[in-house]
């Protein structure tokens, strides 16, 4: 694998018009939060970069329906998120959002820079608007039957059953998502991106050039997309909520929301380090990850990598290991039913218990395919894994030293094989040592490789691996008759909780953290660093 002098890793900003809730978290932020910190325990360059994204219809439609300005709505979810991201712990290293000043700046700046390379389509051409709420309807607020499949709720711009790219125009007996009429067509000028002249590069870029190391379910979406054959793709919108697009006819037109978002990583990292920020962008040394769901998997793999491409002289993504959808006890999450566990709600039900949701989620993470939350696996996970495995045995290799040792690590000198009791304590050292050895290997390789699911069972494995030991060595016993060897199997023990305690660091940081303090071992972490 190459070795990179730095990363930039991105989460996908959420939209600001509602809480974050547990499908959030498991789809695209707390991947992300455990590659970042796997990172930055291998002592790489990091920055982790989120934001709030604040631009787009739903922005204004949202608003008026809670009789708030645009500015108040997302001032409103922004500070929400915000605060819900710091409680839970993800530790971005700015979170910015697409509504300030900077943002606006380097977004136009952008266009412009496409613009000038004669690149945008500018067209006048009818599209759907809404007589009642005196609005023209991005594709995803036209919903109609889809040509391809039959699907009645397809959207304007892609069928969600059949796959198929649409536009608005294709569907049947399209209507308005936002009053429910049929909308009607009127003439508008938009500029547009010309994703159709970039088909042969992607081809070669992602289709040919990434077909062995990205996720099967990134790569087959993408594929199918641009086997399908791609089309102009308007930048521009209708609205009085948004970034101007900065020509001069152009007035009540605002740059479309799903342009100017994705530079809203670029802004953020300008904030995060204004002096050095084109070193995260702009550096072939520079490793661009995007972590995401699955609905955002072609704007990030297809139409941003083609604006940075068009823009010339960025990088472009390395790797964007995108999630599937999280269930909730069997049923897809509903933000209009309220069928969710918010996070927010969840960390004031439960303070002081991130990492068993960190934990759970983790365990289920929809890494290839939709997967599902229920309080009863939560349960299950917390009480017989992470209690009785990880905690047991800390707490148990703890108990042991503070009993024989007065809390002192005793000496980790070879034991001689003097007895057959001794051989047998060597013999299931050697082994636990193998077996640890092996675990932390195959946890890097699979944090390495976006395998989180794997990463931490291996993590957990370690305390499976110093359970067992404990099991097979009984100390308790042993120290009727021979102190020397207690003290060697309790200077191994603690030597399998410190690599625990680091293990568990992009996993379980508070508990990574309570361990270290236990130990005293404010160094162990500098064990693992490259």
């Amino acid at each position: 694998m190459k070795k990179f002098k730095r990363y930039t890793v991105t989460a996908a900003l959420p939209y600001a018009n509602g809480p974050l809730h547990i499908g959030h978290i498991a789809g695209a932020y707390l991947p992300a939060d455990t590659y970042v910190r796997f990172l930055r325990l291998r002592g790489e360059d990091v920055a982790f970069v989120g934001g709030s994204d604040e631009h787009g219809v739903a922005i204004s439609i949202g608003a008026k329906k809670e009789g708030l300005s645009p500015r108040a709505y997302v001032d409103k979810y922004h500070e929400m998120m915000k605060k819900a991201f710091i409680d839970f712990g993800i530790s971005f290293d700015i979170y910015s959002r697409t509504s300030n000043d900077l943002h606006y700046k380097t977004s136009q700046e952008f266009f412009l820079n496409v613009h000038q390379k004669d690149l945008l389509i500018e067209e006048t051409s009818d599209q759907y608007f809404d007589e009642q709420e005196g609005i023209f309807l991005a594709d995803r607020y036209i919903i109609g039957t889809c040509p391809n499949c039959g699907n009645t709720n397809a959207y304007g711009d892609q069928c969600e059953k059949c796959g198929t790219s649409l536009s608005p125009k294709q569907l049947i007996n399209p209507r308005s998502t936002v009053s429910g009429n049929t909308p009607v067509l009127r003439p508008t000028k938009h500029w547009y991106f010309p994703l159709d002249k970039f088909e042969g590069w992607l081809r070669e870029w992602l289709i040919e050039g990434h077909i062995n190391d990205w996720k099967p379910n990134v790569y087959g979406q993408c594929k199918s997309w641009i086997e399908q054959g791609l089309l102009p793709r308007s930048i521009t919108r209708d609205l009085d909520w948004g970034i101007p697009v900065p020509l001069p006819d152009a007035k009540g037109k605002v740059l479309y929301v799903w342009f100017d978002a994705p530079i809203g990583y670029i802004s953020a990292t300008k904030e995060l380090k204004p002096a050095d920020w084109e070193k995260y962008w702009k550096d072939p040394e520079t490793r661009l990850i995007h972590f995401i769901g699955k609905d955002n998997i072609v704007f990030h793999c297809i139409i941003f990598p083609s604006m940075l491409k068009a823009a010339g002289d960025y990088i472009l993504p390395d790797n964007v290991p995108a999630n599937e959808f999280l269930n909730l006890e069997g049923d897809k999450l509903s933000t209009s039913r309220n069928h969710a566990v918010w996070l927010h709600e969840y960390l004031l039900e439960f303070p002081g218990r991130k990492d068993e949701l960190r934990y759970v989620l983790n365990s289920i993470s929809p890494e290839t395919k939709d997967s599902d939350f229920t309080w009863k696996d939560y349960q299950q996970k917390v009480n017989s894994e992470l209690v009785a495995i990880l905690g047991n045995f800390v707490n148990r290799v703890m108990v042991l030293t503070w009993k024989y040792f007065d809390g002192k690590v005793p000496s980790g000198h070879e034991l001689p094989a003097t007895t057959e009791k001794r051989k047998r304590i060597l013999e299931l050292y050697n082994k636990a040592h193998t077996d640890l050895n092996r675990s932390v290997k195959a946890m890097i390789d699979a944090l390495s490789h976006f395998r989180f699911r794997e990463g931490q069972f291996e993590m957990m494995n370690l305390a499976r691996i110093g359970n067992k030991f404990l099991a097979d060595t009984e100390p308790w016993k042993v120290a009727k008759e021979d102190m020397e060897a207690v003290g060697c199997i309790l200077n191994y023990a603690l030597t399998v909780v410190g690599n625990i305690s680091v293990a568990c660091a992009p996993f379980l940081p508070e508990a990574s953290s309570n361990i270290v303090r236990q130990l005293n071992g404010d160094a162990l972490m500098d064990k693992w660093k490259m």
